[in-house]
């Protein structure tokens, strides 16, 4: 493992090293699991405050435009776009990613009437799949899982959409998106991303590498808190005729007409839906500001590094296996492997050292780069190490509820 006089060689060489003063990490405590809740930032609390005790207990119903409420979803999007590479108006923050993912993917088989296939990879995320299916059950179309490395060769003239996750969340994949979007429109389909394990963690850059639709995570890398709001974005060039099958109000070309039918608002406007959550999107502005004046292309090569390191650290702790990380770009997390890895990571957790745990076997770790200290990669191998080597993990107050490990 790396001396302490390294790692804090390499902090005080960081470029992003100042950027944690704007969060609020309980002090003592190792917080790798960034990539699962954001920590909390540091002006989170004071602007709920003032939307609740100002905005919603003096202005009430008129904070909806005295505050800009009703702008909110936009204007956070807007926040938003630079992060992934993308134009204002091409994103907005609404819903959950499970919705969007409807909404987009609906879209996109509008888009190309007479195609009947979804194509995914089989093994990402389950609830993209889950979604995907109620969908294709509804539209009368196929959802077909295909291994990654059989993707290309899957492009048939059948399909009308490719939805991929960006960064795989268990692996750490990370796919070639112009690459992949280049093999996509050139079998005639369409492109859905999901950044949910990229946004405010990689150097995303969606308008140029060819993305047709994205959607992202509100609470994981970008800081928004329990719960966040997501986004979605659509580009430029289908603005004027993506038409989600889900429709609401908020969406509508003039809302306050109230008229009989729906007419599209321009833009990415037009996937808002029903009345956004204020509480919520406040706090998800507070997490987005985190992000004011950061490259993301700094951030991603901190995270690739912390990684790296922790990865090589930890395969020299006697019991622990490592996964192997990908060649080339990688998410911002490692997966370590032990037999009994709720337990241990029980006990890591005891010691203030907090990741996520797989069952059976795997513990997961999340470098995000304007939070996580290279100190914390040695603080957070030296208590494996102590929690290993004394047997500690396999304390009674450490059984898993309702599992054997």
């Amino acid at each position: 493992m790396l001396p302490d006089p390294h790692l804090a060689a390499l902090d005080a060489a960081d470029p992003l090293a100042h950027a944690r003063a704007r969060f609020l990490v309980p002090d003592g405590l190792v917080y790798l699991d960034g990539n699962s809740l954001g920590p909390l930032p540091a002006d989170t609390p004071a602007l709920l405050a003032k939307t609740v005790a100002e905005e919603w207990g003096q202005g009430l119903i008129r904070s909806w435009n005295d505050a800009g409420w009703i702008d909110l979803p936009v204007a956070l999007g807007a926040m938003i776009a630079p992060i992934i590479g993308a134009e204002a108006e091409s994103v907005v923050a609404c819903d959950s990613v499970s919705i969007n993912l409807f909404k987009l993917a609906s879209a996109a088989l509008a888009l190309r009437p007479g195609r009947r296939t979804i194509l995914m990879e089989a093994q990402d995320f389950p609830t993209d799949a889950y979604v995907m299916q109620g969908l294709a059950r509804l539209a009368g179309v196929t959802l077909k899982r295909v291994a990654r490395g059989e993707l290309p060769g899957a492009l048939q003239d059948d399909v009308a959409l490719l939805l991929l996750t960006h960064a795989h969340y268990v692996t750490g994949q990370v796919h070639d998106m112009a690459a992949m979007s280049a093999a996509a429109h050139a079998a005639g389909a369409l492109t859905l991303w999901d950044l949910s394990h990229s946004a405010g963690a990689l150097n995303v850059q969606l308008d140029r590498d060819g993305a047709d639709f994205a959607v992202g995570c509100g609470y994981k890398y970008l800081n928004g808190g329990p719960g966040a709001p997501a986004f979605a974005y659509v580009a430029r060039r289908h603005w004027r005729d993506c038409e989600p099958a889900l429709t609401g109000w908020m969406g509508h070309a003039a809302p306050f007409d109230f008229a009989a039918d729906y007419a599209p608002a321009p833009g990415a406007r037009r996937l808002l839906t029903g009345t956004p959550p204020i509480l919520a999107m406040r706090a998800l502005e507070a997490g987005v500001a985190t992000f004011d004046g950061i490259d993301m292309a700094v951030a991603e090569a901190k995270s690739r590094r912390q990684v790296q390191l922790f990865a090589a650290g930890a395969a020299e702790i006697t019991g622990i296996s490592v996964d192997p990380l990908p060649q080339g770009r990688h998410g911002a997390q490692c997966i370590i492997r032990h037999m009994s890895a709720r337990r241990v990571m029980n006990a890591l957790v005891a010691r203030g050292v907090i990741g996520d745990c797989r069952p059976p076997d795997a513990m997961r770790f999340g470098f995000p780069a304007l939070t996580t200290r290279f100190a914390d990669i040695g603080l957070a191998l030296a208590a494996l190490q102590a929690v290993l080597a004394s047997g500690e993990w396999q304390a009674e107050r450490f059984v898993p509820v309702g599992m054997v490990s």
